[in-house]
């Protein structure tokens, strides 16, 4: 890490943390539509293009459908094109992501993990962008607000690489409306990080191109088979993006976080800012039990990194994989990756999965869930799906 790199360091929101890593990314066009609880990264976004903070085209529009055709319009005429949203807005947005990926578009998307409706909820669970996992979106699930600040700029980095959209995930309320410590890098060094974009083709005057024309049965299997290719290659991507942050600036990221994992024979999956309380919980059980436990938090989930999943699970004995989503059904999502990934393996060295479906509509995680959760790990002999863990009697 290089002296002096830090600017300052200011109480932020996880929403305005958001704010700040787009301004650090000198974002150029910024297409906003107001929802609960991601406003106020569009509101301060707005402020600081009005006081010249960020110069870029702030645009206001009726829609998140619109908020993402202006991002796909502002991409394909080459500009850094950023927006946020959250739940029914993402759905919106559904149709498209689609065509922001196929188009091979780096916008960069914060999502504000809100509950679908209905009932209606404005508290978290990962159901909205979870839902989003096909749409060849990257996606990025973030624990803290350093993070959601550092990880706008990875975002840009790696899209702007690959030419595939980028989505950053933090959680409603728990970090969107809460407050922490978050260092603000001097610009000079981001721009050293995240140089300018350089699209691959552009749409302007006197440039005849078209984005989505009509694409028959014997061309359009290839467009998808890019788009795979792409999303492998951006895996080796994101460890590079990851490797170079971490040396710039000083921090430690990685496509998963191990904890206390070593010698763990019980291993806890999450993602997300619950990782913090289930870290906290796993330590606790560790020293007052002894227990070989660890946590591993799942931070890159599009592209899916399968090899680096088997490698550091394969020979555990159990794992309890949490998660805050359910595709009905089947099972939690997060369960249905992980143990995809775990199938390849000698069936000794693959260990039993537990899927557990918690804290649904901003339901609380707490410390005494992990224990519990935990004490029933240990006790199950045979694989199970889906263990609802808090739903009432």
């Amino acid at each position: 890490m290089k002296e002096n790199i830090i600017d300052y360091e200011k109480l932020l929101t996880g929403n305005h943390s958001v704010s700040y890593g787009a301004m650090l990314s000198k974002v150029q066009m910024i297409s906003a539509y107001p929802i609960t609880p991601q406003t106020t990264i569009v509101e301060l976004l707005s402020e600081l293009v009005a006081n010249g903070k960020i110069k870029a085209v702030f645009t206001k529009v009726e829609s998140e459908h619109s908020a993402m055709s202006a991002c796909i319009g502002a991409s394909a005429a080459g500009v850094r094109a950023f927006t946020a949203t959250s739940a029914q807005g993402l759905a919106l947005m559904h149709e498209m992501l689609h065509w922001a990926s196929a188009s091979r578009l780096p916008v960069v998307l914060a999502d504000v993990n809100r509950a679908m409706a209905p009932p209606w909820s404005i508290w978290t669970d990962q159901t909205d962008s979870l839902a989003q996992r096909d749409t060849g979106w990257m996606q990025f699930y973030l624990e803290s607000n350093q993070e959601v600040l550092d990880f706008v700029i990875i975002t840009f980095k790696v899209a702007e690489q690959v030419f595939l959209p980028g989505m950053l995930v933090l959680d409603a309320f728990v970090l969107s409306h809460t407050y922490e410590p978050v260092q603000i890098y001097k610009q000079e060094y981001v721009d050293e990080y995240l140089p300018q974009f350089k699209p691959m083709y552009v749409i302007e005057p006197g440039n005849k191109i078209a984005y989505g024309p009509l694409g028959g049965p014997d061309v359009y299997m290839e467009f998808r088979y890019k788009i795979q290719k792409a999303m492998e290659k951006a895996l080796t991507v994101i460890k590079s993006a990851f490797q170079e942050f971490n040396e710039k600036f000083g921090r430690n990221y990685g496509i998963f976080e191990e904890f206390m994992c070593d010698d763990a024979d019980y291993i806890l999956v999450t993602s997300g800012a619950v990782s913090s309380t289930v870290k906290y919980a796993v330590d606790k059980i560790r020293k007052e039990t002894g227990a070989k436990l660890g946590v591993l938090r799942m931070i890159v989930f599009r592209p899916f990194p399968f090899e680096d999943i088997r490698n550091v699970l394969k020979g555990r004995k159990k794992l309890g994989i949490i998660d805050r989503s359910i595709s009905f059904g089947a099972s939690g999502i997060f369960y249905q990756e992980i143990k995809s990934a775990l199938f390849p393996l000698k069936d000794n060295e693959k260990p039993l999965a537990i899927g557990y479906i918690m804290g649904l509509g901003g339901r609380d995680i707490t410390v005494k869930d992990i224990e519990d959760i935990y004490n029933d790990l240990v006790k199950r002999e045979r694989m199970e799906e889906i263990i609802w863990k808090g739903v009432k009697e």
